[in-house]
Formats: structure tokens, sequence, C-alpha cells
């Protein structure tokens, strides 16, 4: 009974722990679907610009912007998430000294900034966050792909929320009345209570995901385009300690890394390297 327990309780944590990827997933996509058919149905307004050329090719830049968009943030993601930011695979046991670690859940020792995440069970180069949102750390060689993946989200979002202007426009286009606010503010409820149809609730629903998605990823990328340009974790944030500061420029490299296989393996090497050398630096070695 209690194995068969065990087992329960560990398939549903699994599932909520996939929950986030799976309800971004479904926002992003649908957010890309909504938008498409704003662009092919809805725009331009004037009936006499619908069947121009002029429209063809407004439709055809609109809709190749976004899929852009939105096959660099599935690229992105993707990376991430196949990407582990953990030690594992990584021969830690040389050049052992000041500043390293021993987790004892791990059973090895740590270089300087590497965590051990209860989440992921595992210790993490470099950690700087567990991203619930993605259901993974945020560590030293997944970071670029975090970044980018914000990158493209901010500016997929900023266009969502302009082409829904037209949108917003459209509610309060009688003024600002109890019916108007609330459609905009809770959807939900509007909905339920049939005060409006279906097809104005997931209009309604969408671009106010939008502004409040773009609102949050607007915090979480400039924030992290703050503590990169200072090279800081978040977790260093919070102490307001910043013993790995290189300078912008040497920080925007240390924190991007470079491409290919063996210098990823060289970038690692001097990732070690530095961490260990500032660390001696900050105890006054």
């Amino acid at each position: 009974m209690t194995s068969l327990a065990s087992k329960v309780f560990c398939r549903v944590e699994r599932i909520c722990r996939h929950l986030p990827v799976m309800l971004n997933t479904f926002l992003v996509f649908s957010i890309t679907g909504e938008v498409s058919y704003l662009v092919l149905v809805e725009a331009p307004l004037e009936a006499s610009l619908k069947k121009t050329v002029w429209s063809s090719w407004w439709k055809a830049f609109h809709l190749l912007a976004q899929y852009f968009m939105l096959g660099n943030i599935c690229w992105n993601a993707l990376l991430f998430v196949k990407t582990s930011p953990s030690i594992k695979g990584v021969f830690l046991e040389e050049g052992v000294g000041q500043g390293w670690r021993y987790c004892y859940s791990c059973e090895t020792h740590t270089p300087p900034r590497c965590s051990h995440c209860y989440d992921c069970k595992v210790c993490v180069l470099r950690r700087d966050h567990h991203c619930v949102f993605f259901g993974q750390c945020v560590g030293f060689r997944n970071y670029r792909y975090f970044l980018s993946c914000l990158l493209f989200m901010w500016s997929g979002l900023l266009y969502a929320t302009l082409m829904n202007a037209e949108v917003f426009i459209v509610i309060l286009k009688e003024g600002v009345t109890v019916h108007s606010v609330l459609l905009l503010l809770i959807p939900w409820i509007m909905l339920v209570s049939g005060q409006v149809t279906a097809r104005a609730f997931a209009f309604a629903f969408i671009a106010d995901t939008c502004v409040v998605g773009f609102l949050l990823v607007s915090a979480f990328f400039f924030f992290h385009l703050f503590l990169m340009s200072r090279g800081q974790t978040t977790r260093e944030w919070y102490s307001s300690r910043r013993p790995y500061n290189l300078g912008l420029v040497h920080n925007l490299q240390h924190n991007l890394g470079v491409t290919g296989t063996f210098a990823g393996s060289a970038h690692l090497s001097l990732h070690l390297c530095l961490e260990m050398a500032y660390t001696l630096k900050s105890q006054g070695h």
C-alpha cells in the first residue's frame, strides 16, 4: 500500500512539475494563432484595402515576423531544456582549492558559485535560479539559451500587444462602461455568467494575457540584462555581492559563452579558473 501511494505521489509530482511548461506552450501557441487570425481575417480594417497587393505583402510580412519569433522561442526553449546545467559529466576533483565545497547530496566537490538544487536534485554550475516555467535550473551552460528565449518572448509579446490594440479599441468603442471594464479585467466571470460570447471572451482573454505576459517578461528580461552587465547571478544579487565583475564586455562574453565543442570545453575551464581566482582575491589571498 505504501509503495502504491509512493508511486502515485511521484507520478502526480512529475505531472505538476510539467504543468507550467504545458501551460506556457499552450499560451504561446494560442497567442500566435490569435495574432495570425487578426492578420489574415481582421486586417486591414478598410474594406477597400483587403484585396489589394499591398494587403497581401502586409500580411506576408507580419506572418513571417511572428513565425520567426515563434520559431526562435521554441528553438531556444528546446535547447535550454535539453542542455543540462548540472555538474554531471564534468570532472571536478582536480584543482580543488579555495572556495570549493563538498556537497554531501551529490558526494562531490563543487566550485564557487555552484550550489545544490533540491528540485533538480543535483548541483548546478553557476546556479542562477530554478525556473518554474521551464522546470529546470538556469546555470552556466544554458544561460544564453534562457536569455535568448526571454529576448524573443519579449519581442513577440510586444508585437502581439500592439496587434491586439485594436481589440481594446473595439471593447472600449462605446466608452468606459462597467461591462467593458469587467470584460477586460475578469473575462472568465463574464463568460460563465453569459454576459459575453465565447469569441469575445477569447479575444479579451488573449489580449489581457499579452499585456500581463509582456509586463512580466519585460521585468525578467531587463533584470537579467542588469545582472549580466554586473557579472552577478540572482543569488548573488540577493546578498549584494559582486566578486566576479569582469567589466561589461567580459561579463557579456563570460555569460553568453562561445560556440563549438572544443570552445565550449575551453570556456568551461576558463569559467572555473576565473571563479577560483576571484574567490581567492575576495578572500584576500
